[in-house]
């Protein structure tokens, strides 16, 4: 376990790859200070190896995109305008936000236990449902395993190719979770593990009925007219447009196409949802701005627990029930999810007012820590610039 985790410290928070072609057109609508900042930023990471960049700003004075660099190394094409995105975890705010829906309408309660919900589930290894609640779930202080480390076991392309079209069922997935000790007992630290929102998923279920996807659509997307925003769950491709995806497995190896997810950690609702940069930023300045919870559970939702240092977040940052809290530069903070998988990163993020919104996708990951640092800090400024400007 610790080797495996050494490795996936190492790949997952990469971002990008160096040495790439640089430059296609960016593209911004409407000349305005704003729009050159986000369309600098935009190139400032493709420069920095990410193959393909899309950002899409809205503010109230309107909307700013930038794209950078290929959607395609193979054909040179650009990257699409408001093309398909994967949302990787970014997934795990509508379904904490359905789960929040459950709890205003007193179907459930944040501190029933997950043994009192989903009965003989959680067991083994030391894990015991009984001492673990939805919210603990909900803000990632379960101390459960991640199960990613048992369906990516080895690093390198050819577990990639020999696994990606496996599927596991949400309770494989935590099968093989609690077959390794608790990272700590419930409640007394935080560790991000996508086995919490397997099982988000799985109460959502047993409470309404529904698949988590079918609530997802009747509750979420459906009333806010989110039409280009999906729940794949297995099935593969994304509609088009959308940006190749490229991820390196190892720091001096080739990329390798990785448009077509890896399955067993990629169709689940802790991750699988698909979407537009458009639609993302409505439903997040929905939600902050009141439209999707009453104001009880969006103030619990806004709850943020510290994450530790090493947690991967910017200092400072909270996370909350299926949202992160962030300290913004100039001022307050922003509230927002990121995603990733193998060949991209998105990261949603709203102001605290609902007013300033971005979306930002990178269609490329390295597995050189010094590269994914430089990536990640580029984006990170990239969504910090973009929420500070001016109207």
């Amino acid at each position: 376990m610790t080797i495996r985790r050494s490795w996936w410290s190492a790949l997952v928070p990469a971002l990008a790859v160096s040495l790439l072609p640089s430059a296609v057109a960016s593209a911004v609508p409407r000349p305005s200070d704003g729009g050159w900042s986000v369309r600098r930023d935009a190139d400032a990471l493709r420069d920095a190896g990410v193959t393909g960049v899309a950002v899409r700003v809205e503010t109230p004075r309107g909307t700013v995109t930038a794209r950078s660099g290929v959607g395609d190394l193979t054909t040179g094409r650009p990257v699409p305008r408001d093309g398909y995105l994967r949302l990787g975890s970014v997934t795990k705010t509508y379904v904490a936000t359905v789960l929040l829906q459950l709890v205003g309408e007193r179907r459930i309660s944040l501190d029933r236990t997950v043994e009192q919900v989903l009965p003989g589930v959680v067991s083994g290894a030391g894990n015991d449902g009984r001492t673990i609640t939805v919210r603990d779930l909900l803000r990632h202080t379960s101390g459960l395993p991640d199960y990613l480390y048992d369906v990516f076991p080895d690093p390198g392309a050819g577990t990639y190719f020999a696994q990606r079209w496996r599927a596991y069922q949400p309770r494989e997935l935590v099968a093989l979770a609690v077959r390794h000790a608790p990272d700590f007992p419930a409640g007394t630290r935080w560790a991000y593990s996508n086995t919490n929102y397997v099982l988000a998923g799985m109460i959502i279920e047993k409470i309404t009925g529904h698949p988590w996807e079918q609530e997802v659509h009747a509750r979420i997307l459906r009333p806010l007219g989110l039409r280009r925003t999906d729940t794949p769950g297995t099935r593969p491709f994304l509609p088009r447009p959308h940006a190749a995806d490229y991820q390196q497995f190892t720091a001096d190896g080739p990329l390798t196409d990785t448009t077509i997810p890896y399955r067993p950690m990629d169709s689940g609702a802790d991750g699988s949802m698909t979407g537009t940069a458009r639609d993302v930023n409505r439903f997040f300045r929905a939600l902050v701005g009141g439209r999707l919870l009453k104001p009880a559970e969006l103030a619990v939702m806004r709850a943020g627990v510290p994450v530790p240092q090493d947690g991967g977040q910017p200092a400072g940052t909270r996370d909350g029930l299926g949202l992160f809290l962030t300290p913004l530069s100039c001022g307050g903070e922003y509230l927002g999810h990121g995603g990733s998988g193998f060949g991209y990163v998105v990261r949603a993020a709203t102001t605290a007012d609902g007013r300033r919104g971005v979306t930002v996708s990178a269609h490329s990951r390295a597995a050189d820590p010094q590269a994914a640092a430089r990536q990640e800090e580029a984006l990170r400024d990239l969504v910090d610039r973009a929420l500070c400007r001016t109207p």
